[in-house]
């Protein structure tokens, strides 16, 4: 054999041995190999990795605010929403999920979660016809006002003072480790859409009225004037100052 046939051949032997590494025993086809959690796009999965945990396998029945919730959804701007899961609650144990350094969601990743809530658990008809509170709020409460609100339209459900006695075993409100747990604007949200997976219901579902913005903001300042601040409190920056106004305005 001649010097350039066994070059040759010896070429053609490695080139059949470099084409045979991609099938080696043991090495996972390119559909099972690890996808960076950042360039991950699928829906169910960024909701089941980080959204479920707190809101429900599917979106309701958990800890926190069920976000299949129609109402809640139909309130709620885009802006608003992408903003509370980039950036998180203040005084709540809700986190921000925009990535830093590599971890938590891109910008990308938080918009196909959006995206995804609406596509899945938004009804228009929920809100249609309604007045729709504002979703943050700007006006002060009156606790003495939130107190008689209370008792008109939450009494039943939650007991005169709040703590489920004389109610339909619903639970306490103003139990110290809830309140310490919650911001105002998670108790600002619940008043507005309640918990229907829960059976509470929202702002407008109320048998004697529909609550007004003012109603709503007194609601929230009743809550908050039995906030308990304590040693090992785990959310430390709540308004404070807001409570402590609140419980003046009670005074007088």
């Amino acid at each position: 054999m001649s010097r350039f046939a066994r070059v040759a051949l010896v070429a053609a032997c490695l080139l059949i041995s470099l084409a045979g590494c991609d099938r080696l025993p043991g090495k996972p086809p390119e559909s099972a190999r690890p996808i960076n959690p950042i360039d991950v796009t699928d829906f169910n999965t960024l909701w089941t990795t980080h959204c479920a945990g707190c809101h429900g396998t599917d979106g309701k029945f958990a800890a926190a605010r069920p976000m299949n919730d129609p109402v809640y959804l139909g309130v709620v701007s885009d802006d608003d929403m992408r903003g509370v899961i980039a950036h998180g609650v203040t005084g709540s144990a809700m986190p921000g999920f925009l990535a830093t350094d590599g971890l938590g969601l891109s910008g990308k990743q938080i918009d196909l979660v959006l995206a995804g809530m609406r596509e899945r658990w938004a009804d228009p008809k929920a809100i249609a016809g309604k007045q729709l509170p504002d979703y943050w709020g700007t006006g002060r409460g009156n606790v003495a006002a939130g107190g008689a609100t209370f008792r008109r339209v939450c009494a039943s459900c939650h007991g005169p003072s709040g703590d489920g006695e004389g109610g339909s075993a619903r639970g306490s409100v103003v139990d110290p480790a809830f309140l310490a747990l919650v911001s105002d604007q998670s108790l600002r949200s619940t008043v507005i859409f309640g918990r229907l997976d829960l059976g509470m219901p929202d702002w407008a579902g109320y048998s004697t009225e529909i609550l007004s913005d003012q109603d709503i903001a007194d609601l929230v300042a009743w809550l908050a004037s039995h906030r308990v601040e304590f040693p090992g409190r785990p959310y430390p920056g709540q308004e404070q100052k807001a409570v402590v106004t609140a419980r003046e305005n009670a005074d007088g």
